[in-house]
């Protein structure tokens, strides 16, 4: 079991943005899970109106996919941590195919990520998997692609980050 002490050892993440509270499965270089307990209190709620209608409170897709994407960077990262951005190696989304939502995740579900490594040619990773709650299937990942590169070459030419 990795706790979120140990997830922010290895992710740049942190609050609100660090969407992963534990990974309960790590087998490096083939496949981990993760756990999301979504709450009422988190930031994309904050302007729901008191008078609103449950489907104001469907957890947004892609901070749902994102969280995927967490789990995703645990294990990518996870032998080579490196939470400062800045330095080292830096984790970047290629792309996503083949996404789909199922249905709506609420306040008060513990969604379950499962993700695997399909592929990995160098530093470019090959990912496929699914979010669950409890028995049902929420989001389903055809294909994700993030590739891992020396944050130097990300900076521009002054020395800042683009």
């Amino acid at each position: 079991m990795i706790t979120v002490d140990q997830i922010k050892r290895v992710l740049p993440h942190r609050y609100p943005m660090l969407l992963v509270d534990r990974v309960t499965e790590l087998v490096p270089g083939e496949r981990a899970s993760g756990l999301k307990a979504v709450t009422c209190n988190e930031p994309w709620y904050e302007a729901v109106p008191d008078d609103a209608p449950a489907e104001a409170y469907h957890y947004p897709w892609t901070v749902l996919l994102e969280s995927w994407c967490h789990v995703a960077g645990v294990l990518v990262a996870w032998e080579e941590p490196n939470p400062d951005v800045l330095e080292g190696m830096a984790m970047l989304l290629g792309g996503v195919t083949d996404a789909e939502y199922h249905r709506p995740v609420l306040p008060g579900d513990v969604v379950e990520h499962h993700v695997r490594l399909a592929r990995q040619v160098g530093e470019t990773y090959m990912f496929e998997g699914e979010s669950l709650v409890g028995d049902a299937t929420v989001l389903s990942v055809g294909r994700l692609v993030m590739t891992m590169r020396p944050a130097a070459e990300l900076k521009d030419p002054a020395g800042e980050v683009t």
